[in-house]
């Protein structure tokens, strides 16, 4: 090879074919030989020679002499090539790179072969050497972990770029976030601090408005620091995105002193934004209206007239009084007199709404009143033959049970039987033990205290009047009916076989637990007959 570099430049078309010939002869013995040659000492060879070449590519007299031959004539595409072929990616992919050839070099890492921990460790290297390609590439891969490539998008965000220039960064950061569905807290402020530093905040004001998080569940709906946000767009003087985040923040007060700043016609929308806290929206109000009213420059007629233009802007939530602290003391009453008017007439109506509203009420009232009276004085009927839903006896069942009839039953002086408005009929005892037997514990035994506390004061009134009733007796029957009111509530405030305790009673086991031993008293064991004997009897 170096002969024929060496020889004149006579049959130049002999000697290229001749030349590339052995170039292909030798990259075969190479590509042949690959897995005998010394690898420590051909590496060795080609590390010395990169080395060199990236210290000082133009001087050839540094190089060793052993190598000096390769420098020389062009052999280090050999030793590049013998290099990929014992897959020492790393020196290639270095080598590439000096020369300033990002394509070659974005090839190699495109070999399934290739670690992708050399595609992070080249990557500032590269998006500066061509920062097109190397984003493309980036994008066109699937297994990168954008987080880990952060210190060379600083590396080529910190450097100057034009105003008309396509900035590579954003470009890929935007595709990790709008395709990828990137949730990195990191790649989010990047991407926050390189749309702060634009020039136009359009793009800055989307991402911040953007909730990427968003239906997921008990997740965020954006992903950047909102702190680092505000500091970095006060930083870089963004105004509008700085009033965005305070709001975002739930810090309304000062999203509004900072948007009047700005445009009133902003502060008014984020007062607005305020919904769930009217006290808190007529003070953020408030704030425009002072500001509005102090800012005017016209004469002071034209400022009223603005002034009460602006209390229609508030849908209500101002008055004139609210705005009126705000002017000079020495204000004419004149200029406000058709305003005062206005709100005079708008106080008349809210008072005969108020009127209209107490009508209303005190004829409601009035209606319940005639209900509750009507309500203690129905009544039902029942047929004689009519059954009780707990015992199926006759209700109004005579002889044994003329006792309960007269209104002296088993728990005391109390209504023999109820009826429901539903048409289903119990006798009092029967009514309250199907209701302790079906209700909690706590309430089974509040209703038998009453039911003891009625049948022992009702015995006891029995007995001091010796059959007779006088105005003391009455009198003193006052806690009895106390108690049967309490006990009325408890057991008959509705029907049991219509309510809520019967619906209840469908998750409830036919046979419960403390009477599984009773249950299985009653079962049927089979004999074993195998060891009776059989007896024959003669016919």
């Amino acid at each position: 090879i170096n002969r024929l570099l060496l020889e004149d430049d006579t049959a130049l078309v002999n000697r290229n074919s001749e030349y590339q010939s052995i170039i292909k002869e030798f990259r075969a013995f190479l590509s042949d030989c690959k897995d005998v040659l010394d690898e420590v000492t051909t590496m060795r060879l080609l590390e010395s020679l990169l080395v060199l070449l990236s210290a000082n590519p133009f001087s050839i007299e540094a190089l060793p002499a052993i190598i000096i031959s390769f420098c020389s004539y062009g052999r280090v595409e050999e030793l590049v090539y013998f290099a990929s072929l014992k897959e020492q990616h790393e020196i290639v992919i270095h080598y590439y790179i000096q020369q300033g050839e990002a394509k070659k070099a974005l090839e190699v890492l495109r070999k399934p072969a290739v670690p992708i921990d050399l595609q992070y460790k080249f990557a500032p290297d590269l998006i500066t050497l061509d920062a097109y390609e190397t984003v493309e590439f980036w994008m066109a891969s699937n297994n990168l972990n954008p987080r880990k490539l952060i210190p060379a998008m600083m590396r080529y965000s910190s450097e100057p770029h034009a105003k008309n220039e396509t900035h590579e960064v954003i470009k890929y950061l935007e595709f990790c976030v709008h395709h990828l569905h990137n949730e990195d807290p990191g790649i989010h402020n990047l991407l926050l601090s390189l749309y702060a530093k634009q020039e136009d905040d359009s793009s800055l004001l989307r991402f911040l408005q953007c909730k990427f998080g968003k239906g997921q569940e008990n997740g965020p709906d954006f992903f950047y620091d909102p702190k680092y946000a505000l500091r970095l767009c006060l930083k870089e003087k963004r105004m509008r995105a700085c009033v965005h985040i305070y709001s975002m923040m739930s810090m309304h007060e000062e999203a509004v002193a900072l948007a009047l700043q700005i445009d009133p016609e902003l502060a008014m929308a984020e007062a607005d934004k305020v919904e769930d806290d009217e006290d808190l929206r007529k003070k953020l109000w408030l704030m425009v209206a002072k500001h509005v009213i102090e800012q005017e420059k016209g004469t002071k007629r034209e400022n009223i007239r603005k002034a009460i233009a602006f209390l229609k802007e508030t849908d209500g939530l101002l008055k004139i009084e609210d705005i009126l602290p705000f002017f000079p003391d020495f204000a004419l009453i004149d200029d406000f007199k058709e305003a005062i008017c206005s709100s005079l007439d708008d106080y008349n109506k809210q008072i005969e709404q108020l009127k209209q509203e107490m009508n209303d009420a005190t004829h409601g009232a009035d209606n319940i009143r005639n209900d509750i009276s009507a309500l203690a004085q129905r009544y039902v009927v029942i047929d004689r033959d009519e059954d009780c839903g707990v015992c199926r006896r006759k209700i109004l069942a005579i002889g044994g049970d003329y006792r309960m009839a007269s209104g002296y039953t088993a728990v005391g002086s109390m209504a023999p039987f109820y009826v429901f408005p539903c048409g289903h009929a119990f006798h009092s005892h029967c009514l309250i033990a199907h209701v302790t037997r079906c209700t909690n514990e706590s309430q089974a035994e509040y209703i038998l205290d009453l039911q003891k506390q009625l049948t022992l004061l009702g015995s006891e009134v029995r007995r001091e009047s010796n059959g007779g009733l006088t105005n003391e007796s009455i009198t003193s029957i006052s806690p009895a009916d106390k108690l049967r009111s309490q006990l009325d509530d408890a057991v008959a405030s509705e029907c049991p076989f219509c309510c809520e305790l019967m619906i209840r009673e469908i998750s409830l086991p036919f046979i419960m637990p403390e009477e599984a031993q009773q249950v299985a008293s009653w079962e049927i064991k089979p004999q074993n007959l195998g060891n009776q004997r059989s007896f024959s009897l003669p016919v």
